[in-house]
């Protein structure tokens, strides 16, 4: 039995655990009144006398004139929400804890007339929309709406794309965000006809048709794009096809990719191919491994070939011109935005507004190397080098994180990307956390693709290896790594803007404690940090490594 505390305050009503361990009757007459604006239910009293607490909750808010209903926790609001619904002067409920909303709640919201305003932590775009379309405001307090892998794979930022759609994408495994937001669309799409699952693993299976069955989605067809070859793999689709067929009236089926079948390595059935000898499996082998082992060397000699480019462009520009471009650029913003701040102009001292006081403000280019990059692409934001790994790349920044997962620094489509800053952060004067992306191209070890060795004892223990450099066209910086962790898939570690020291220093402490090495490193309120982030293990976690600036030279 849990305790929910109900203060009112300042035309606001308040619900909250109560942590004392004190009894509480199941009487409402009975109830502890804590002060005059205070009292405590169970959570099975609010359960069982729901229309007496309705009531009860209408004549506290029309007398104390409640217009504002604060719930401090995300699964608190289901059993408090419906208690508001003949409370006509309270309309706006702000939840206090930084979690993302969820649809199962968005759905009570929206049969409670009178809340015409929301403030959450975070919420998924088609959200808005449903909650918009009911007359209610959403706002959030995170500076990104998070979007799992499902949603964006399948393009469901609009209510309307989850109702009507009638096929989508699953990517095996899953992860927790994945599978949340695949109930949410089980229980708001209406003509779900074909599903399309990227390869064969019976467990995520069975989990993902289990949904589709909880949900009444029937008569499917699950397409599942995998070249299954394993005897034992197929014999246990063919009994889970018997069993979807049986209860739920949806077909599994195989789609062999069209180059697979163009080839025509396996002419015959699965049965029939899984009978052919060892030979030709150790063909197909040999195949994918020569195809792996040309692809990486490939890759590596794409980067290797633009770094000795972007090293003869280096070599070969005279850099005067731009650099002085670029310093009368900054000069004439830094004296726009001084001109537009009414507190810095003092008429009876013109003086001080002088050009030669603005240009002792304006940070000047100092890094001819990284000026000469601009002539082949103006994203050119700095230059990143990890000791004692493959990591020694020109950085650019994109006006979003999607463009250089798939373009290089030459702007050109390739799928190794490039090392990016987050679209967020500002390069001329770094942000609390400044954050820089790559793949991780394992194979290869271009990009990201060496970072790995950071998580080895030998590597992370060694001095020398826990300063990174990072110089952009203004200054010359050093890092002292403070932090290292491989996290499953999140997003909580890519904060840029902070609301307080308190808000930074508790990130700094997240982060901290996952580290797999303590490092003996203060950071303190006014440190600024360096975040790389790559993907691991396949896709299905993060290596994080945080550092934080220790030196900088003009």
């Amino acid at each position: 039995m849990k305790k929910i505390l109900i203060n009112i305050n300042n035309n606001e009503i308040t619900f909250t655990y109560k942590t004392s361990n004190s009894t509480i009757s199941n009487d409402l007459i009975n109830t502890n009144i804590i002060s005059n604006n205070e009292l405590i239910f169970s959570d099975v009293y609010i359960k069982e006398n729901s229309k007496i607490l309705t009531s009860f909750i209408k004549e506290l808010s029309e007398q104390y004139n409640v217009s504002k209903v604060n719930i401090s926790k995300l699964e608190l609001v289901p059993l408090i929400i419906n208690l508001l619904s003949k409370s006509t002067s309270i309309n706006y409920l702000y939840i206090k804890e930084d979690e993302a909303l969820t649809y199962t709640i968005c759905e009570e919201l929206i049969k409670i007339k009178n809340i015409k305003t929301v403030n959450c932590y975070t919420l998924q775009p088609f959200m808005i929309e449903l909650l918009d379309k009911n007359n209610i405001t959403c706002e959030t307090r995170s500076e990104i709406l998070y979007m799992s892998n499902f949603m964006e794979t399948n393009n469901l930022v609009k209510y309307s794309n989850i109702y009507y759609k009638s096929s989508i994408k699953i990517t095996l495994p899953l992860s927790l965000e994945d599978i949340n937001d695949f109930k949410d669309f089980c229980k708001i799409n209406n003509y779900l006809k074909v599903v399309h699952i990227n390869k064969l693993i019976p467990k995520e299976l069975d989990n993902v048709i289990k949904i589709l069955a909880n949900y009444n989605k029937h008569n499917l067809r699950v397409l599942i794009h995998e070249n299954v070859n394993d005897e034992k793999l197929v014999n246990q689709l063919k009994e889970l096809n018997k069993s979807y067929k049986k209860n739920y009236h949806t077909t599994l089926s195989l789609e062999y990719s069209k180059e697979y079948l163009d080839n025509n390595i396996f002419k015959q059935t699965i049965i029939n191919t899984l009978k052919v000898c060892g030979l030709i499996i150790s063909s197909l082998v040999i195949l994918v491994v020569t195809y792996i082992g040309v692809s990486n060397y490939v890759a590596l000699k794409q980067v290797t070939a633009i770094q000795n480019s972007l090293a003869k462009v280096v070599e070969d520009t005279d850099v005067t011109d731009i650099i002085k471009k670029l310093n009368e650029e900054n000069r004439k913003k830094a004296e726009e935005e001084k001109n537009n701040n009414e507190e810095q102009i003092n008429p009876e001292n013109p003086s001080e507004n002088e050009p030669s006081e603005i240009d002792d403000q304006v940070k000047l280019v100092t890094n001819t190397e990284l000026a000469a990059l601009l002539t082949v692409n103006n994203d050119v934001v700095g230059q990143l080098k990890v000791n004692n790994t493959n990591v020694d790349y020109p950085v650019v920044k994109g006006s979003d994180n999607d463009y250089y997962l798939d373009h290089n620094i030459e702007r050109k489509k390739n799928a190794n990307g490039w090392i990016f800053m987050d679209y967020r952060n500002n390069p001329m004067n770094l942000d609390k956390n400044t954050i820089i992306y790559g793949h991780n191209m394992y194979y290869s070890g271009v990009m990201f693709g060496t970072l790995y060795k950071t998580a080895n004892k030998s590597w992370y223990t060694n001095p020398d290896n826990q300063i990174i450099t990072f110089n952009s066209l203004y200054e010359d910086m050093e890092f002292q790594i403070f932090s290292i962790y491989r996290v499953p898939k999140t997003n909580d570690y890519l904060k840029v803007y902070f609301k307080d020291d308190d808000d930074y220093m508790s990130f700094i402490k997240m982060v901290m404690d996952r580290s797999i090495y303590n490092f003996g490193v203060e950071v303190n309120a006014d440190d600024k940090i360096l975040t790389l982030s790559t993907c691991s293990n396949n896709g299905t976690k993060r290596l994080v490594i945080h550092a934080k600036l220790i030196k900088k030279n003009n």
